[in-house]
């Protein structure tokens, strides 16, 4: 990782999690892959990350096969778009250590910055065992911590686990992802309490409380010392839709922040945020039409042509479409449909 691209990922930007397009056979759809790609770039976002949760993790099975061409597609296509401007890209990594070291170098192949190692489905392993796992990858690429939510794969962690993970020098980044308040108060107090609170930028994950997050300075006495602590940007599901939108409010937050305004009406949009997820990720049904809803999204813009998963049975829950209807509607401004169909526009014209 340069120096551009760590001042950037410090600084805070709109990291969209990237889906998975693909076509009525359940194969990768190359063009509205890298459209995808195009879309984020054009929005605004100056990161991403593919291979995580909402690419969806069978791409790793052998009858798909998926981790390399689409690690491979958004390297080429961010190249192509922005040649050497700071973007920061960001490779998911998972499974046990022989395969997350493998993850790690493919990931190094395709020109990644960092990668985003979660910690779900190793239940086997004991704390100590995950650092020494983190600690391999770190040898390998730069560290982006994850905390991912038991919902949906994740498993909770100590306190201790996470200072130890802060700790370590090629750890750069965590994405708190817990939607827990008490776990995510565990992860910045561990950050604060590592020693290198200055070299670890924190990244929301918790789609249910963005704005929330990205508002608020965490204090704590280390040492005799208080340190202070902020979420700097996201890397969030939510924000592969409507990523127009999310970059404005990024914008609008650190603003904010920076000029010490009254945010009271950026807390009014958090509830809305918060509300518009609930319907794309299918709170109501414990997230089972998680990836599908965001797929919608996507569709009813163009920018995929369905919202099919490698899972044959992860689709919209009954009544996911209706709840979607019923957000879009109630906050029109936090969607981007006019910029959307202005990038389609021009995107086609260019090509034709």
């Amino acid at each position: 990782m340069n120096a551009e691209t760590k001042a950037l990922l410090h600084e805070g930007t709109v990291i969209p999690a990237h889906p998975l397009a693909l076509n009525s056979s359940r194969q990768i759809d190359e063009r509205r892959q890298r459209l995808l790609t195009r879309y984020y770039i054009a929005s605004g976002a100056r990161g991403v990350a593919v291979g995580v949760h909402t690419t969806q993790f069978e791409i790793r099975k052998p009858e798909f096969n998926m981790l390399e061409p689409v690690l491979r597609m958004a390297s080429e296509q961010i190249r192509e778009s922005i040649g050497d401007r700071p973007f920061v890209k960001v490779a998911g990594i998972v499974g046990p250590t022989s395969q997350a070291l493998r993850e790690a170098e493919l990931a190094v192949k395709y020109g990644y910055d960092l990668g985003l190692v979660s910690m779900g489905g190793l239940s086997e392993l004991r704390e100590s065992d995950l650092i020494k796992r983190l600690e391999s990858i770190a040898e390998i690429i730069p560290v982006f911590g994850f905390y991912l939510q038991p919902a949906v794969g994740g498993r909770v962690l100590s306190f201790d686990f996470w200072k130890d993970a802060a700790s370590m020098p090629n750890l750069h980044a965590i994405k708190v992802a817990p939607f827990n308040r008490y776990q995510t108060l565990d992860v910045v107090r561990a950050v604060c309490s590592s020693g290198r609170h200055e070299e670890v930028a924190l990244y929301t994950g918790n789609d249910d409380n963005i704005v929330g997050d990205l508002l608020t300075t965490y204090r704590f006495n280390v040492n005799g010392k208080v340190i202070e602590k902020r979420f700097v940007g996201g890397l969030l599901g939510h924000w592969a839709v409507w990523t127009g939108a999310a970059v404005r409010l990024l914008k609008q937050i650190k603003q904010a922040v920076a000029n010490k305004s009254d945010v009271s009406e950026l807390l009014d949009v958090g509830i809305k945020v918060t509300d518009m997820n609930a319907a794309i990720f299918d709170a109501a049904n414990n997230f089972r039409g998680c990836i599908a809803g965001i797929h919608e999204v996507l569709r009813r813009q163009g920018l995929m042509e369905g919202i099919w998963c490698l899972n044959s049975d992860e689709t919209l829950s009954p009544g996911q479409s209706e709840e979607i209807d019923r957000v879009c509607n109630a906050y029109p401004e936090l969607t981007d449909d006019e910029e959307v169909k202005n990038f389609l526009k021009e995107t086609y014209s260019h090509q034709y």
